[in-house]
């Protein structure tokens, strides 16, 4: 062990005596921090608390690998390594523990997520980009159990892009030419997970800087690893991807949690490795224990037994570490004995010290975590008191100003619970007092909600939304091309105008896509820069989403909008909520490419657009009706930093349309429908493929007297900002939504969106109808289609009858 410290460390004794001890005082206050934090919990200051107890020596180890511009994408044990470089001090630990919802206590995310959610600040008040290559930098954690690997993928391609395309950084502040790693950690059990194994396959494949720290303590919860993982040992079965000399392939190393100087070594070779030669890394930290369980839910006495728990008392690392200062001793060449302290004294003065930090970072991190509530009870108390003397229900008024003072450490809940309850007993008095209650709950409410809700999309002037519309132009003789053209044309500006521009996706490279929408465009400009993946869609959104939080600008394509489920988890955990639960403060403007709609079969038609506006709340989701609507909202997306998917139509590529001479300036606005037939009697909504339908069906109406005002929604997420659609149902009074969506679908969206958000309930002389798909996946085949999705006749017909409700007698009845 000692001949191991010699040969890695270039320093003086005291010096190396001086960094051990500073080491290990971070590892014995990251363990008082978690000892008094889930103390914390069980007597209620606290919600929850998961905690990185028995993680710290490793995490040291791999701090000291850590350089400024490199990036972390891990999970919720990580304290010791946040502490260790300065990222995380015990006050704001207890801060976040507390959820205290202001983004200078809790920098990760102003209390949006649990304690061990860890990030860093990568863009500045106005939107730019940070000086991320002379920071840390680590991406904001999610709880989904390695959801973190995909993202991880993508930060390590970053270094690749900007190593390999020249000038990609010319503002000098993302990366240093390359020269960055990224650091991955993940428990043992969580690799049991499909992410982590299509993300090692991935890196291996693309040969980036990343190295995985794996800590197993041999459990995954409850759930020994003989359950976990086949032959109960993650590196072994790994081994396959070892490289051979300086072949293709991964460094795997295996070392025990506990040893010191073997890890500090281990992750200096695996830096080195991973940085200089662009080689991902693998390091199996085993022997590592969980002195605390899992987490605050649990006791680990329940399912450890007696031998395993006197085992990891033995083997924690923190008492390894101490137990390794106490006994170290080095002669020197003078023959003077060199020891890093004199005595154990010399630690339990050091460990009674962190102690009293810790509790002090306690009490400072609640007292400002609740004192600003406290004044706002006080505020409230006031108002409480004054009403009361006014009102004829002073009794019950008095009673619950009562129970609001009874509480001893207020939240934001019960002020405001109580304010509004007492509002039920003024309801049918009027007076000064009341009407200054009323406003102070009113404006404590607008307040505090922003607290809770704000940055799910951009706030600032930039924002997507706010970009205006620019139309497309043409000429006199503007020719008539297959769609696709229009795309790729169009791609082709992008890529020409802005180097930070990537485009990838299964057969998105060499043949430029099964769609011919990037066709040449790899040979033009390059591999690096338009490229193909494996068949790995979790992963291609992974790529995209690290590179995105790196300030390069990637469109990663899903092939058929029916594979995106593959992706989801990334989706909806990680890319739409990051703007959210960093509080703005980082961002993944990427763009996902797909297609979808009305192609005949289960599973290359997708139209299942209810399930991705629930669940990606956070991503704009776009569904022009043809390719230079498509265009155009590439052209939007670019100019902000905002995520989105923009769902091609599948069968519109053939389809003929004018080439405009602005290819990749033309904007289609977000959030803004586009009325493309004016009428009279009958609102009809409708997007995509199904557009088309909608207009003819409109003919044969036109021909039995009924004229219809046709929308396209173009954006679903957001809606129609503007309210358009109400202004045509007060011109029409009513309404139908068509939507090759399932029942209950995008259509009951757009219902809700219209009638209660918009008011258009009060202007409707019909009910308003939905005409959408059958609640399956469509048949194969015409009549499959046919009879699975709303037809020209179904729309028609849909129509009609609710005019012949409104008129028989004009309008009679199709069918007896």
């Amino acid at each position: 062990m000692n001949k191991t410290v010699q040969s890695s460390k270039k320093l003086s004794f005291l010096e190396f005596k001086n960094e051990v001890l500073k080491d290990y005082k971070i590892a014995v206050l990251s363990r008082e921090c978690s000892m008094i934090g889930r103390r914390e919990v069980l007597t209620g200051k606290a919600k929850f608390g998961i905690f990185g107890g028995g993680k710290e020596i490793p995490q040291l180890a791999m701090a000291k690998a850590f350089k400024k511009g490199d990036w972390r994408s891990g999970y919720y044990r990580d304290q010791t390594f946040m502490m260790a470089i300065g990222e995380y001090e015990p006050k704001h630990f207890f801060a976040s523990l507390y959820a205290h919802a202001d983004i200078k206590a809790d920098s990760f995310s102003a209390g949006r997520q649990m304690n061990g959610h860890f990030s860093t600040h990568s863009i500045n008040e106005d939107g730019s980009w940070k000086n991320l290559k002379e920071q840390y930098n680590v991406s904001a954690d999610i709880s989904p159990t390695s959801g973190q690997m995909p993202r991880l993928l993508g930060l390590a391609e970053a270094s690749k892009k900007f190593r390999n395309i020249p000038d990609l950084d010319k503002e000098g502040i993302l990366s240093a030419k390359g020269n960055e790693v990224a650091w991955g950690t993940i428990g043992n059990a969580s690799t049991s997970e499909g992410p982590f194994f299509e993300t090692i396959n991935a890196a291996g494949v693309l040969k980036v800087p990343m190295v995985i720290s794996i800590w197993d303590d041999e459990y995954g919860i409850s759930v020994h690893s003989k359950y976990q993982t086949t032959k109960e040992n993650i590196s072994e079965i790994l081994k396959g991807f070892q490289r051979e000399g300086k072949g293709s392939g991964y460094e795997i190393f295996v070392v025990n949690g506990w040893n010191y100087t073997q890890l500090v070594d281990t992750y200096t070779k695996a830096s080195a490795i991973a940085r200089d030669e662009h080689v991902p890394v693998i390091i199996h930290v085993k022997e590592l224990t969980q002195p605390q369980g899992h987490s605050t839910s649990g006791s680990h006495e329940r399912y450890k037994d007696k031998e395993r728990l006197e085992w990891e008392k033995e083997h924690d690392c923190n008492a390894k570490m101490r137990e390794w200062i106490l006994n170290f001793e080095l002669e020197d060449q003078d023959g003077q004995m060199l020891k890093f302290v004199e005595n154990e004294d010399v630690l339990k003065q050091l460990e009674k010290e962190v102690k009293i930090t810790v509790r002090n970072a306690k009490k400072e991190a609640w007292d400002d975590f609740v004192q600003p509530m406290l004044q706002e009870r006080k505020e409230l108390v006031k108002l409480l008191e004054k009403a009361a003397r006014k009102s004829e229900n002073e009794i019950f008024i008095d009673k619950l100003k009562r129970e609001l003072e009874s509480i001893d450490e207020p939240i934001r809940k019960n002020i405001l619970t109580i304010g509004r309850r007492s509002l039920i007993y003024l309801r049918d008095e009027d007076f000064l007092e009341k009407e200054l209650l009323q406003n102070w709950l009113k404006d404590y409410h607008a307040l505090q909600q922003p607290k809770y809700s704000s940055h799910l999309y951009s706030e600032l002037d930039t924002r997507a939304t706010n970009i205006a519309e620019i139309e497309a132009e043409y000429d006199e003789e503007a020719e008539d091309v297959d769609a696709r053209v229009i795309i790729r044309n169009n791609f082709d500006a992008l890529l020409s105008t802005n180097n930070k521009v990537l485009i990838f996706g299964e057969d998105s490279g060499k043949i430029g896509d099964v769609n011919q929408g990037l066709e040449g465009l790899q040979e033009k400009h390059g591999e690096e820069r338009v490229y193909d993946t494996g068949i790995r869609e979790v992963t291609i959104i992974g790529q995209g989403l690290g590179m995105a939080m790196r300030g390069l600008r990637p469109i990663a394509e899903i092939q058929y909008l029916d594979y995106i489920f593959y992706a989801t988890q990334v989706l909806t955990d990680d890319l739409a909520t990051l703007r959210y639960r960093t509080f703005g403060k980082q961002v993944a403007p990427l763009i996902i490419r797909t297609r979808g709609h009305r192609l005949e079969g289960i599973w290359h038609s997708g139209s299942q657009m209810g399930s991705l506006v629930n669940l990606f709340r956070g991503i704009y989701i776009l569904v022009p009706r043809n390719m230079t609507k498509a265009a155009g909202f590439y052209n939007t997306l670019l100019k902000s930093d905002e995520p989105a998917i923009v769902i091609e139509n599948l069968n519109g590529y053939r389809l003929k349309e004018s080439m405009p001479t602005n290819l990749g300036e033309f904007t289609t606005p977000i959030g803004v429908v586009e009325t493309v037939k004016e009428g009279s009697d009958i609102t009809l909504l409708s997007y995509g493929s199904t557009l088309k339908l909608v207009e003819e069906a409109s003919k044969d109406l036109s021909q039995v007297g009924i004229d219809a005002e046709i929308i396209d929604v173009q954006s679903l997420l957001p809606f129609d900002l503007e309210q358009n659609v109400l202004l045509s149902v007060r011109k029409t009074n009513r309404l139908v939504i068509i939507d090759e969506d399932i029942p209950g679908g995008a259509s009951a969206y757009l219902l809700d969106e219209i009638v209660n958000k918009q008011g258009a309930y009060n202007y409707l002389d019909s009910r308003p109808t939905t005409i959408t798909a059958k609640p399956h996946r469509p048949a194969y085949g015409t009549d499959g289609d046919y009879f699975s999705k709303p037809s020209v006749n179904d729309i028609f017909e849909g129509v009609y009858k609710i005019m012949h409700e409104s008129d028989p007698e004009k309008f009679k009845s199709l069918f007896s």
